[in-house]
């Protein structure tokens, strides 16, 4: 009796003690198995794919380092892209100048069209005789330089045609002064005629300028727009690890005969 009170003097003590460490232990089992059966993905697989990925994709410095660029490239684009608008603008203004006066060229040239088409009608009636003269040669001379002098003027004729008047290259002074004006009436009309073409193949110069300012605007007006949307980046895996988790594999059952397996057919 006296061996197992002093056994006992000494055991019991230690139970409380024991007991508390034992629950201890027992808690701490106890939630490590809670964790286990709330998150197991993440602790029981191991995601190689999405290591890859991490792996491949670029690290948040160099991501800030292109979006940087990005914004430098799309302010670039921008600035291009509103020159390119002045400058289609501009190229159009000087299309529809370069129109107008198309039209006013010809319109001018209408106008001389119709001079000598009157004219002609009237040199068909007979002429009045007038004294043929030295005077009257001399007249006719006079009023000859003065009209192609007014007509320069109002350029209706060039410079080589004036020239050919005074230096009497194909003109007659003493024609009668009806001619005279039909020939000049003429000369008018083919100095016009020419201006008119001229005009005219600057106004189509100048809309294919103008044309072709407007498309590249355009064109980067829609690169501008490009580089200012959020680039998307591919997260797909290098390796098609992710898309095995969706696939249900199945395989033959082999079935029993009389004891034996056999393949299912």
């Amino acid at each position: 009796m006296l061996m197992m009170r002093t056994a006992l003097s000494y055991v019991l003590p230690d139970v409380p003690r024991a007991a508390v460490i034992w629950l201890t232990l027992l808690g701490v089992v106890i939630l490590a198995i809670a964790a286990l059966l709330l998150r197991p993905r993440r602790l029981l697989r191991f995601d190689a794919g999405a290591r890859i990925r991490e792996a491949a994709l670029p690290s948040r410095t160099e991501h800030t380092e292109e979006q940087r660029d990005q914004d430098r490239w799309a302010e670039e684009v921008a600035v291009a892209a509103d020159r390119a608008d002045a400058t289609a603008r501009r190229r159009r203004e000087e299309w529809l100048a370069a129109q107008d006066e198309a039209e006013q060229a010809w319109q001018a040239y209408e106008t001389a069209e119709a001079d000598v088409r009157r004219l002609t009608a009237a040199t068909g009636m007979p002429l009045p005789q007038t004294p043929r003269t030295p005077a009257e040669y001399a007249d006719r001379e006079r009023w000859l330089h003065r009209a192609a002098m007014e007509a320069y003027w109002r350029r209706e004729l060039s410079v080589e045609q004036l020239s050919d008047v005074f230096a009497h290259r194909g003109w007659d002074p003493r024609r009668h002064p009806v001619e005279q004006e039909l020939a000049l009436r003429r000369a008018v009309r083919d100095h016009l005629f020419a201006r008119q073409q001229t005009a005219h193949a600057q106004e189509q110069e100048r809309w294919r300028a103008a044309e072709l300012a407007v498309a590249a605007a355009r064109s980067l007006r829609d690169e501008a727009l490009s580089a200012l949307l959020p680039q998307v980046e591919e997260r797909e895996s290098v390796l098609p690890l992710t898309a095995l988790g969706g696939v249900e594999q199945t395989r033959e059952m082999p079935t029993v005969v009389r004891g034996r397996t056999a393949a299912a057919y």
